[in-house]
Parts: C-alpha cells; sequence; structure tokens
C-alpha cells in the first residue's frame, strides 16, 4: 500500500515514516502542501496523512481542492490539541478520519488500518485469475484454495500485476509503486520479488516484456 505523508514537523515525519515503513507501507513524505497537491492530483496512492498547519498551501485547501477534483483517496488529518475548529473544518472539507498531536504511533496505524479496510470495502471486489484470489479488504491471497504467504512488497507487487491483468507495467513504474520517492530500492530488488512471486504460484504467471517490465496475461 502507497502512503503519502504530508507533515512539515521533520521529528514527528521522521518518526511516522519509520513507523509505516516497518509496517509495510510505502511511504512518501513530503512537507508542503503546494507540492503535495500535485502529487496527490498526478500521482497514485492509497492513503494519505495531511497536516493542517503546513507551508505554503494549508492542509484544509489541499484537502478541498483534492475532493473538487473528484478524488476519494482516503485521507486522514492530524491537528492540534486544541484546534477543535480546525478538526470539524477538516471533516466538513472531506477528511475520513482526524488524530490529534500529539499521539500514539499504534492508534496511527490503527486508524490507517481501518479506512484502508473501509476504502477496500467500498471499491474493491475480491480479484480472481488463474486460480489465485486476492482480497483487498484482508490483504488475504489463496492459490488453488490453499492460502499462501506473501511479504508485503510481494502483496503489493501481485496486486498492481492483476489490477487488471493484461496491462504491461513498466519496470520504472512498479519500483516507484513498491518503494516511493524516498526508498532506495537495490538493482535487482524488483526481480527477486518476481521470481518469489512465480515459485508460490507459477513459472508462468508473470511474464517478462524484455526492455520494458512485467506482464499477467488476460485469460482467454
Amino acid at each position: 500500500m502507497r502512503l503519502l505523508l504530508i507533515e512539515d514537523d521533520i521529528a514527528l515525519g521522521e518518526g511516522v515514516h519509520q513507523a509505516l515503513s516497518r509496517e509495510g507501507y510505502t511511504v512518501d513524505w513530503l512537507k508542503d502542501g503546494s507540492s503535495a497537491l500535485h502529487s496527490l492530483l498526478t500521482e497514485t496512492f492509497d492513503l494519505a496523512v495531511l497536516d493542517l498547519g503546513l507551508p505554503r498551501m494549508d492542509g484544509l485547501e489541499v484537502l478541498r481542492q483534492l475532493r473538487q477534483s473528484g478524488s476519494t483517496l482516503p485521507v486522514l488529518i492530524l491537528t492540534a490539541r486544541d484546534a477543535t475548529e480546525d478538526r470539524i473544518a477538516g471533516l466538513d472539507a472531506g477528511a475520513d478520519d482526524y488524530l490529534v498531536k500529539p499521539f500514539d504511533l499504534a492508534e496511527l496505524k490503527a486508524r490507517l488500518r481501518a479506512l484502508l479496510r473501509r476504502s477496500a470495502g467500498r471499491a474493491r471486489v475480491l480479484i480472481e485469475h488463474a486460480d489465485i484470489s486476492l482480497d483487498p479488504s484482508t490483504q488475504q491471497v489463496t492459490y488453488h484454495g490453499a492460502p499462501i504467504a506473501l511479504t508485503p512488497k510481494e502483496y503489493q507487487l501481485l496486486y498492481e500485476l492483476l489490477s487488471p491483468p493484461g496491462r504491461v507495467m513498466t519496470r520504472e513504474r512498479l519500483i516507484q509503486l513498491l518503494y516511493g520517492w524516498n526508498e532506495e530500492a537495490e538493482s535487482n530488488t524488483l526481480e527477486v520479488h518476481i521470481h518469489n512471486l512465480r515459485k508460490k504460484f507459477s513459472s508462468e504467471l508473470i511474464r517478462t516484456i524484455r526492455g520494458v517490465g512485467y506482464l499477467v496475461e488476460e485469460r482467454r
């Protein structure tokens, strides 16, 4: 799952970034509202964590313009302890949830999991292809009816390749989806994940398009 963190407090941002990365999220971190809005409108994310007090464009304006664009991306806003009016304004502007600073990282993780479950329930149905069944709401995967254990990166890679099958995904696009902007991936990391998925499912599941990327073919 790719998440955009928008927070200008360096210490807080580093703590949240590290904690969520350890949970298996691909976390991109921006520190001003203008850059965040541009990325939200041009990139693909599963969720955003948005501080309201940002330079260059405040979080409420980012949220308003995001919703005006038609985006239904789940957004959790971060507010100061005594900013009741900010919380109300944020929810009215289209936030899905809020958390008051200072907050416990365990609560942040729980709220993000709940947001993703609600989002999956609204927008995503069970993905079934080539005897693979993938449930985005629980991130459970089965093959021929048997559960398959995947790492967070393997799950995300499989999800992207199956949404939907028949698309050639470039190597660069997959690396960006898996690692975002802030995390360096070793040169062969993607190939290792592809190899592991082929071992866990079928050697013929993922086709290499030489010089371009990878493809899960549509069933005929």
